[in-house]
């Protein structure tokens, strides 16, 4: 297991390489690798995670202006999946297991809890305050060009997932 921001820690998954920042060529893109976040269902596990993920995306080498916009997006999805976990299903679930998948041409992020309710994406209403989170992580996956879903789990709780392309490298 390795630690991450001194907070939360990171278990890379099977299959996943896990190789920092120097293994892989200057300008080659991203190292690929699969890692879960794992933090209590409290408050405080929000920004613990975006951090988490942003020192991982960081270290596996999505610096840089070419990179920016999409590690503002992750972090921004991270962010909204993590809080309505916590604000959501914490009765139900003790534990919210953050994963993040970086591979050539997408990098994934998605959010797994114990609560079996599947919520949907609210309509944007101006009457009302919060509530919109969903709405804007498939709004900000849709506008970059990426793909998200929300499927069950086996065991009776649910993922929350939203795949976002890697920008392409300049042209040789």
């Amino acid at each position: 297991m390795e630690q991450i921001s001194g907070t939360a820690k990171a278990e890379p998954r099977p299959g996943g390489r896990g190789k920092g920042p120097g293994d892989a060529p200057a300008g080659s893109g991203p190292a690929e690798g699969v890692w879960r976040f794992p933090v209590p269902a409290i408050e405080a596990s929000v920004p613990r995670t975006r951090h988490a993920v942003r020192d991982r995306l960081l270290a596996e080498g999505l610096t840089g202006v070419r990179y920016q916009e999409l590690v503002d997006d992750l972090l921004l999805i991270v962010s909204e999946l993590v809080s309505n976990a916590v604000t959501h299903a914490a009765e139900l679930s003790p534990e919210v297991v953050t994963e993040l998948s970086v591979g050539p041409a997408w990098v994934r992020v998605s959010v797994e809890d114990g609560d079996p309710y599947r919520p949907k994406a609210l309509e944007n209403d101006t009457g009302r305050t919060g509530g919109r989170g969903l709405l804007l992580v498939k709004s900000v996956t849709l506008q970059a060009g990426g793909v998200c879903d929300v499927e069950r789990r086996g065991e009776g709780g649910k993922v929350i997932w939203a795949s976002l392309p890697v920008p392409p490298g300049p042209a040789h």
